[in-house]
């Protein structure tokens, strides 16, 4: 299983950034994936996270301004995240399971996930 992010870069206090996240090497249909977010000297934290079933969490920091999608056809994962703070800033990784099932609640809150991208670094400038 392969997750590739993309879409990182480096934007003003306010502007937007559309990561991206495509997974491939398994054929699934039931998932849980989640966005998460580490800064430099910091833990990973969970983002925002969606299950299959259509449930979807965000973290408060987030909450009104990123959304999360899938897209089942090209089995990619989104994150449009609008209204940026420089404390949105860090390296944001992509993650999924696909073989087991973890609510997405228990993922915000534990960052623990069976498959994991690299990371696409988001900066922000105030």
């Amino acid at each position: 299983v392969q997750l590739v992010e993309s879409g990182g870069g480096s934007v003003q206090a306010g502007g937007s950034l559309r990561l991206q996240c495509v997974v491939s090497g398994y054929s699934y249909s039931r998932y849980c994936m989640g966005w998460f977010r580490q800064a430099p000297g910091n833990e990973r934290k969970g983002v925002a996270a969606m299950d299959s079933d259509g449930t979807i969490l965000y973290a408060d920091s987030v909450k009104g301004r990123f959304t999360i999608s899938h897209d089942s056809a090209k089995n990619t994962l989104y994150l449009q995240m609008n209204n940026l703070k420089p404390e949105d800033a860090g390296t944001y990784y992509c993650a999924a399971d696909l073989e087991r099932y973890r609510a997405p609640a228990v993922v915000i809150k534990t960052a623990v996930m069976d498959y994991w991208g690299k990371g696409t670094l988001v900066t922000i400038s105030s």
